[in-house]
């Protein structure tokens, strides 16, 4: 079903709460849970209005005026609720009115499920009636009738969300404004797409989890998912958030929203498609090419403290860890299965997954033998070898044990626990005992260790009493190892990527830099390091840079970008065959600036990329990456918002795949990585710094056992068209 499809035909009719007092309070003032210290406070008509009109209500279920009718009129014990519909006098056992002027009081927020050419002349009758807010059901407006439409908010000071809306609920206070049904709970929903918000509070509402607020921002004609995002920072009601969004035109201001969320303890789950890959075909370095959207995605994420998921599922499942508890304090896990084959896979999955299974201390595995029978495994993972069958109470025991050694950060149980009691419904004695050890497991899981360890379980039941009696105790059940392992790795990572601050970069000239020799000028004037080199432009000036430069050489054509496509740079040349180059490059690509330079022949180099771009929509960003004319075959990088400290770049030289050749391969010496780590830093200072600069690229730099010299640079300044 398409996002638009429910708009397809909603009744212009409406109906209304017989209680009549009028309410002349739009509402438009910051709600209490508002972040006044964001740009326009977010109006609490959108959180908790006094009064709601339903603009297209209707009694027929297939459409959506039924249901924001029945929504609306679920709240009506706490505000005033009117039903608009030309057709019908009467919706749902309440009056309704012909429309909006015909109301006997202002609503404070006005939903329109109507026709697309009914929307501008019922907000102009709204207006004149005094609501400021508007909740944009309907689709297919068209770009002609949202401009206008804009512009007659943006003249009577009025806010809305949508046009193309899923609609807006919030649970806590009786604020049901959208398609389907939510239970109270603590996840917050954000989306550009109605529809995927949607399914998200439909997984999570099969998984036990609820919501707090739902906002589906569709067009995003005036309040966006920034403006919703900052209001949710002082919600006491929302635990997590799960942001979707298409396209991140605002993204500054996201990551400093998703930033606010998590000082205030909240995690943000961002899901995504693949943003926008316009600007990637438009970079013109090695350093755009090789980057993708999700990529500065992800880097906007580490930045703000949130984290991307693949799918509305991968969402859910760690949404359900956070609910149950804090995101592990590390990597470090205990598996606990009763089965050695199910453990095993288990340990392989959390490898995939960056977690780690260490060997548990001779102390822990001499307490855990004494828990076990003589053929138990009690290294990581722990195999019970029968244990469980014998006692049930030693899953609820090894778990405790382990919990309390403070030498892991997570525990997984996985295997047959939840299914005893399924597997014998006729023995009660069985499911009693089970309940007990879950309950146990249940105090563990709330924090009765010393120091609180996430407690996921795998059971091979999907929803049996014992699973049910998991959630009840909010321990996370999850019926394959992949899904358990899965959520509680992203939590982990989640929780090890707090969110960092960008300071204020170098502000240069860059804006007067022109070619390589340009190029060479700007660079090196920032530290960076470069061979010793000469500007030609004739023969004549070719001879006598020969005599002051040390063979062997390398000729360029400094204008040319990308030197070794277009046959641009010649290496290996001495004095003798310096000239010969010259006139053969000279008499195909013409007369403009040659640069002579030394070339760098150090033994034990790795050539590595260094780049910097300005992103369209997150602004400043910074890439590392295995360099070279091979770079862009490789596309080993790694992408950061900038500007980066040392740490941040020494992170990102570790994620790359080819940072083992940094460190010696096959006896070769180990480079120095300190001076490749000041490189990523100042070309991160000065894209962050200097607003004339679009891109900056330094490819390769060869890092050797002494240090890094740079020996092809990129400066693009921005191009302001007219």
């Amino acid at each position: 079903m398409s996002d638009t499809a429910f708009a397809m035909n909603p009744d212009v009719n409406s109906a209304t709460n017989p209680n009549t007092s009028s309410d002349t309070n739009p509402d438009m003032k910051s709600g209490s849970d508002s972040g006044t210290s964001f740009p326009g406070a977010f109006p609490s008509a959108f959180v908790d209005p006094s009064s709601v009109a339903v603009v297209g209500a209707s009694e027929n279920q297939a459409k959506w005026g039924y249901w924001l009718a029945r929504g609306a009129l679920a709240g009506a014990d706490r505000r005033q609720v009117w039903l608009v519909s030309r057709r019908a006098t009467e919706i749902l056992g309440h009056r309704s009115y012909p429309s909006v002027s015909d109301l006997p009081g202002t609503p404070a927020l006005v939903v329109l499920s109507v026709p697309a050419e009914h929307v501008l002349p019922v907000v102009n009758d709204a207006l004149a009636k005094g609501s400021r807010a508007f909740l944009g059901i309907t689709a297919g407006l068209g770009a002609a009738a949202e401009d206008e439409l804009a512009a007659l908010l943006d003249r009577f000071g009025a806010r809305m969300i949508g046009p193309n809306s899923l609609g807006l609920v919030n649970t806590t206070a009786d604020l049901r404004l959208a398609w389907g049904h939510f239970t109270r709970g603590n996840l917050a929903i954000v989306s550009q797409s109605g529809q995927v918000g949607s399914e998200i509070a439909e997984l999570g509402a099969r998984s036990g989890l609820g919501i707090s607020r739902f906002y589906s921002v569709g067009n995003q004609l005036d309040l966006t998912a920034a403006d919703v995002l900052e209001s949710l920072t002082r919600d006491e009601h929302t635990k997590t958030v799960a942001l979707y969004l298409e396209s991140f035109s605002d993204g500054t201001r996201i990551v400093e929203a998703l930033r606010e969320l998590r000082r205030a303890g909240k995690h943000t789950l961002v899901l995504t498609t693949g943003a926008s890959e316009g600007s990637r075909r438009l970079a013109r370095s090695h350093t755009g090419s090789m980057t993708s959207a999700l990529d500065v995605v992800d880097a906007a994420c580490r930045v703000a403290g949130a984290l991307r998921v693949s799918t509305p599922n991968e969402l859910v499942d760690v949404t359900r860890v956070l609910a149950a508890t804090a995101p592990p304090a590390g990597r470090r896990v205990a598996i606990i299965s009763d089965s050695g084959g199910q453990g095993g896979i288990a340990a392989d999955v959390a490898a995939a997954q960056g977690l780690l299974t260490p060997a548990l201390s001779d102390r822990l595995q001499a307490r855990l033998r004494t828990l076990l029978p003589a053929a138990a495994a009690v290294d990581n993972p722990v195999d019970l070898a029968g244990g469980g069958e014998a006692e049930l109470q030693v899953y609820a025991k090894v778990a405790e044990a382990v919990a309390e050694s403070g030498e892991v950060d997570a525990i997984v149980l996985s295997g047959y626990l939840g299914r005893y009691g399924e597997d014998s419904p006729g023995v009660q004695e069985i499911q009693d005992t089970e309940f007990a050890v879950i309950d146990r497991l249940g105090q563990l899981a709330g924090g009765a260790a010393p120091v609180p360890v996430p407690l996921v379980v795998h059971s091979m039941s999907r929803s049996s009493p014992a699973v049910l009696r998991m959630r009840d105790h909010r321990i996370p059940a999850f019926d394959t190892i992949d899904a358990a392992l899965g959520a509680l790795g992203r939590a982990a990572r989640l929780g090890g990527q707090p969110g960092r601050d960008l300071p204020p970069g170098r502000d240069n000239a860059a804006s007067r830099v022109q070619g390589y020799w340009g190029a060479r000028e700007f660079l090196m004037a920032q530290g960076i390091e470069m061979p010793c080199a000469r500007r030609v432009t004739d023969a004549a000036e070719l001879a006598q840079a020969c005599t002051s430069l040390r063979a062997p050489l390398v000729l360029k054509a400094g204008w040319i970008e990308h030197k070794s496509e277009h046959g641009a740079v010649r290496t290996g040349l001495n004095q003798d065959t310096t000239a010969e180059a010259f006139t053969e490059m000279y008499d195909r690509l013409g007369p403009g600036e040659y640069v002579l330079e030394e070339q760098d022949t150090r033994p034990g180099v790795v050539e590595m990329l260094v780049g910097a771009r300005r992103d369209p929509d997150f602004g400043p960003t910074v890439v590392v990456g295995f360099g070279g004319v091979q770079a862009e075959l490789w596309q080993d990088v790694s992408v950061e918002l900038a500007p980066v400290d040392r740490s941040t770049a020494a992170n990102m030289l570790d994620r790359l795949r080819s940072s083992r050749l940094l460190d010696g391969w096959r006896g070769q010496p180990a480079v120095d990585i300190s001076a490749l780590i000041e490189a990523i830093v100042v070309v991160s200072e000065l894209i962050a710094g200097d607003a004339s600069l679009e891109e900056i690229e330094i490819n390769p730099v060869r890092v050797g056992p002494r240090g890094a010299l740079a020996v092809d640079g990129l400066v693009v300044p921005v191009i302001h068209h007219v």
